[in-house]
């Protein structure tokens, strides 16, 4: 699997997986050498550590922690890509007590994550200003802020698995359109009292929630590289109000989606109050 560090030094290194394996490829057993984060920014696959089963979609984050042997595998897509976060023993240590929640799974998309994981590849990406290692340390700091959510095991048959995938998939890719429980549903020939049911098991999020943070996502890389206005954002990636954009990025981010465009172009400011505001409730 072709690895780009795009990131040395401490506290953490970041770096980016491309893979191209399909279901056809035979899995083989890896080991995490060291804490991680993987942010999936594409595709989709699934992770098997310690006994248990996580699918992850875009949006979704991968846990590793140092001395476990897992397996990826691409049953229901070909190929992903992430952006991998490894803080330093240093930096976990650090954190005391919140570091203990740093337990091997998968996330699904959280609205918290996403959108600082857009950030992280805009920065990857030249598209923003912001620091790489400073949005990697937001993210990191972040996600132990919430790992009290902790990884959610898929206990699921293939063929659910396969189904739930796929309808995630096209909810991103139709994520900027009106879409409700009923559209989405149809469109996976389901029910959808049975597909609100499948996809909550397999991915660990409803339908409506994915749906949102996938508009999300869209947002938070539109602030990070884009010149329209918030306005325009808004109503382009599938959010009928600007008011609630704005209530619903705040609630993510923790900052408004014009602090966080101001952030991806480099105003340090806003990401070290950032920060101050998360570490300290961390230890």
């Amino acid at each position: 699997m072709p690895v780009t560090v795009l990131h040395d030094s401490r506290p953490l290194r970041i770096e980016e997986y491309c893979c191209s394996a399909s279901h056809g490829d035979a899995p083989y057993s890896e080991r995490h050498h060291g804490y991680s984060l993987a942010y999936v920014r594409k595709g989709s696959f699934g992770y098997h550590v310690r006994g248990q089963s996580f699918e992850l979609v875009t949006g979704g984050v991968l846990v590793g922690r140092p001395g476990d042997e897992y397996v990826c595998t691409h049953d229901h897509a070909v190929g992903d890509e992430c952006l991998v976060v490894h803080p330093t023993p240093e930096l976990v240590d650090s954190l005391g007590e919140s570091a203990k929640g740093w337990g091997a799974g998968a996330l699904p998309p959280l609205s918290e994550l996403v959108v600082l994981g857009e950030l992280l590849q805009a920065a990857a990406s030249g598209e923003s200003d912001a620091g790489l290692d400073e949005a990697g340390l937001w993210l990191a700091a972040r996600f132990l802020r919430l790992f009290g959510r902790g990884p959610r095991a898929t206990r699921a048959s293939a063929r659910d698995r396969r189904r739930a995938i796929e309808a995630a998939l096209w909810i991103d890719a139709h994520a900027h359109e009106e879409l409700d429980l009923e559209t989405s549903a149809r469109a996976a020939g389901l029910s959808a009292f049975h597909f609100l049911r499948l996809f909550g098991k397999v991915l660990g999020v409803t339908p409506h929630q994915y749906l949102l943070r996938a508009r999300l996502r869209r947002a938070a890389r539109e602030l990070a590289a884009a010149e329209r206005s918030v306005t325009e954002i808004a109503f382009a990636v599938g959010f009928g109000d600007l008011s609630n954009f704005v209530r619903t990025f705040h609630r993510a981010a923790g900052v408004s989606p014009g602090a966080f465009r101001r952030a991806a172009r480099g105003e340090r400011a806003i990401v070290e109050e950032r920060l101050q505001a998360l570490l300290p409730a961390l230890g």
